[in-house]
């Protein structure tokens, strides 16, 4: 029966696999993907299921059950009757049982996030296979004296297991066959092997289709990643957009995506919760159909919801890559066909010309320093520190956070200089908003720029300028040590080159902005630098690198897709609901999104604000601070 039953599935596998197939090529290291998967497997998709304890236990019952049950099952005619190995065979397939039976007890009643049809068969038939295997094997482990439970568990495991098989293709056993395959061979290996890799891949810009506009734009493994999908529906609990009622639901996405896989797909079969205020659309594709449009399966809008936080990456236990499809898909929008937002097109009409978002004069950038001290790099060819501003140093009111970094960096005598007029957007807005052509010539142009100048770092009060310079621009040639500003100033702290003194201020919360904690892994720092300053610093329910985003990434602000309510009012209640005065900010954009929440809310400050109030509050006519003999800054 297990035999007919492996035939059936590999049938089914080898559809799923021709249907993959219509995708670009991509190389694969097959042999040290397989080498990987154990470890990939037991590690690091464990380690995001294992953020729900209930769930873990049940994952390792049920697929641990099932695998090595039937495993065993398979090779049971080498053991003959060999009672021990069938007694393992029993104990294995009554730990799937155990799994099943949480399985159905987790749905009952359903979550929201979980989804249905087919879903809802599938606690039954996992118990009803398992139940049947246990049968069988607890008679061949007592030498045939069970004989009377082992025919009903023949029938029954035939049963389970023929749902199951059937489920392969199109059912949520997809998941079980796509999921190990798409774990070995993963668009981003480095993920597995301690790298935070976030980049997003350079685009061929003399290819003859720029971006994904059908399925069979996308590599073969990028659709197999979106089969591998269990539609366990943690992205969607993370997913700012869908919490603030706008039409983009990731894990719909992710299934919408999988549809158009299918010649003549549909997205009928899916029973897990829509796009908020879901825009009308065919909801229809195939291997080579356009995959958004109101004809097709994805509205424009849903595309244009995405912040590009990566929270959705982030709680995928099949580290299913949701951005990179989404700024795929951007791109075709963008360059081919031109179809961006209303609001976003001026601005890249000026990144293209003025290489400024607003078309502001490069000379200007540099304004906001008002008499403290600012050098520029170009009068001596050197630095120690190059500070990069960023577009926020146009906005009056991240102005005032730079001049407090420029105070500390010049009481901590640290040797800086910046850009000035020659520092360019470094092209973060353009890429997310899928202008890949203008964002590789800023990146050139800003390449071209450093190589003319020495330096040790690159400092910078922008996680999103940090993340580009950090790991976008190595692929262009610019390869720079490059560290945010709290950072910086918490290694200045811990030298002695700033001496702050404890403040009696209301207690702190801190907010993560996602291009420093989700994409760079920056979570300690800015709390370990809270902390030197004597504030009681109190946690919003999500922190680090499960925090929730502003809304002000990915051109969102731009692109200003209207849902129910608006991203920073709910992080800002977040924010509220710990009984923080002040939330502690690191970031251009989260101070932008924050403050402009309107109402009773706690203040916010950027964190070198705080810094140089203690600093200052620290400073007496007794200090002698130069006498003080700091260690050099590492």
């Amino acid at each position: 029966m297990l035999y007919v039953l492996a035939v059936i599935a590999a049938v089914m596998m080898g559809r799923r696999v021709s249907l993959w197939r219509a995708g670009r090529p991509m190389q694969v290291d097959w042999l040290k993907g397989i080498q990987a998967l154990p470890k990939r497997y037991l590690v690091d998709v464990h380690h995001v299921v294992g953020r729900d304890p209930f769930t873990a236990r049940m994952h390792a019952l049920t697929a641990g059950g099932l695998l090595a049950g039937s495993g065993l099952l398979l090779l049971a005619p080498l053991a003959g009757g060999f009672r021990l190995y069938w007694a393992l065979i029993a104990l294995l397939f009554a730990a799937m049982l155990a799994g099943g039976a949480m399985v159905r007890k987790r749905r009952t009643p359903k979550p929201a996030r979980l989804s249905g049809g087919r879903f809802n068969m599938l606690p039954l038939l996992l118990i009803g296979y398992a139940a049947g295997c246990f049968l069988v094997a607890l008679d061949a482990a007592s030498g045939g004296w069970l004989w009377l439970l082992a025919w009903p568990g023949l029938w029954l495991a035939a049963a389970g297991g023929m749902g199951l098989v059937l489920q392969l293709d199109r059912g949520p056993m997809r998941h079980a066959f796509a999921g190990a395959l798409h774990l070995v061979a993963h668009p981003r290996p480095g993920r597995f092997e301690g790298r935070r890799e976030t980049a997003l891949a350079p685009l061929d810009l003399e290819a003859p289709r720029l971006g994904v506009e059908t399925p069979a734009d996308f590599t073969w493994n990028r659709l197999l990643g979106f089969d591998a999908c269990i539609q366990c529906g943690r992205c969607e609990v993370a997913c700012p957009a869908f919490a603030a009622g706008q039409p983009l639901n990731p894990k719909k996405l992710i299934q919408d995506l999988a549809a158009t896989i299918v010649p003549g797909g549909t997205n009928a079969a899916y029973a897990g919760s829509p796009y908020p205020h879901a825009r009308a659309v065919a909801g229809v594709g195939g291997p080579q159909q356009a995959i958004i449009g109101r004809e097709a399966m994805i509205h424009p809008d849903t595309l244009w919801s995405c912040t590009t936080c990566r929270a959705c990456v982030e709680e995928c236990p099949m580290m299913i890559e949701h951005v990179d499809a989404i700024i795929s898909l951007r791109r075709h929008e963008t360059l081919e066909c031109g179809a961006v937002p209303e609001k976003a097109a001026p601005a890249l009409a000026e990144l293209r010309y003025a290489d400024d978002a607003q078309g502001r004069p490069l000379v200007a950038r540099t304004d906001f320093a008002a008499g403290v001290p600012l050098p520029l790099i170009s009068a001596r060819g050197e630095a120690d520190i190059l500070l990069w501003l960023g577009e926020g140093a146009y906005d009056m009111r991240h102005g005032r956070s730079l001049r407090a970094l420029l105070k500390l960096l010049h009481l901590a005598k640290v040797d800086f200089a910046v850009l000035g007029p020659e520092e360019k957007d470094c092209g973060d807005l353009a890429r997310r908003l899928g202008d890949e052509a203008t964002f590789q010539r800023l990146a050139g142009d800003n390449i071209a720029t450093l190589a003319r100048y020495r330096f040790r770092r690159i400092l910078t009060a922008d996680p999103h300028a940090l993340h580009t310079l950090r790991n976008e621009y190595p692929a262009f040639g610019g390869h720079y040590d490059v560290v945010h500003h709290a950072a910086l100033l918490d290694e200045l702290v811990a030298a002695g080159h700033l001496a702050p003194g404890a403040l009696a201020l209301a207690d702190v919360t801190y907010h993560d902005p996602c291009y420093l904690g989700r994409y760079n892994g920056e979570v300690e720092a800015p709390r370990r630098l809270l902390d030197r300053l004597g504030l009681n610093r109190v946690e919003m329910e999500r922190h680090g690198k499960r925090s929730m985003c502003c809304g002000g990434g990915g051109g969102a602000p731009l692109s200003d897709i209207e849902g129910e309510t608006r991203i920073p009012d709910i992080r800002m209640g977040q924010a509220a609901a710990t009984g923080a005065g002040i939330v502690a900010v690191a970031c251009p954009q989260c101070t932008a999104m924050l403050e402009g929440v309107t109402g009773e809310r706690p203040e916010v400050r950027d964190i070198s604000e705080l810094v140089l109030m203690a600093v200052e509050a620290a400073a007496s006519p007794a200090d002698n601070r130069a006498a003080r003999q700091p260690e050099p800054v590492a």
